[in-house]
């Protein structure tokens, strides 16, 4: 049995190049395959599929897109990083706890925020492109 303190590194970690490349990727893949089944995070992928090609219509110049694209993009890594935070939670154990509560609440913050400012971003440029002209 493995001694739990020493300090040997992780075999993932000792991967370098094109190598720890192929294999950081495929953990990537897995993560939004994880968050495909959560159903908040369909339902944004849903509405990215909408606004992202929307971005290049509504958007003045590049920049424009760029932005409204990108808040869209948060929104979406916030929801996998608030997954994240819950499905550790969840790892260390369902009883209600305080702590459990807040690290949850704060997360869900998040996404918040991230919903309130890609919703502020693209109102303010819709009522640019189509009602100010």
């Amino acid at each position: 049995m493995p001694d739990p303190t020493s300090s040997a590194p992780h075999p993932h970690k000792q991967r370098t190049g094109l190598r720890r490349l192929w294999h950081a990727t495929g953990y990537s893949l897995t993560g939004l395959r994880s968050g495909w089944e959560e159903k908040a995070f369909r339902q944004e992928v849903c509405l990215a599929a909408l606004l992202l090609p929307s971005s290049f219509y509504i958007g003045r110049d590049w920049m424009q897109t760029a932005v409204l694209a990108a808040v869209v993009v948060l929104v979406l890594i916030t929801e996998l990083l608030n997954s994240g935070i819950e499905a550790a939670i969840d790892r260390i154990g369902h009883e209600l706890h305080p702590l459990s509560k807040r690290a949850k609440d704060l997360g869900s913050a998040a996404v918040l925020l991230s919903l309130l400012l890609c919703a502020a971003v693209w109102a303010a440029a819709l009522y640019q492109r189509f009602l100010h002209g």
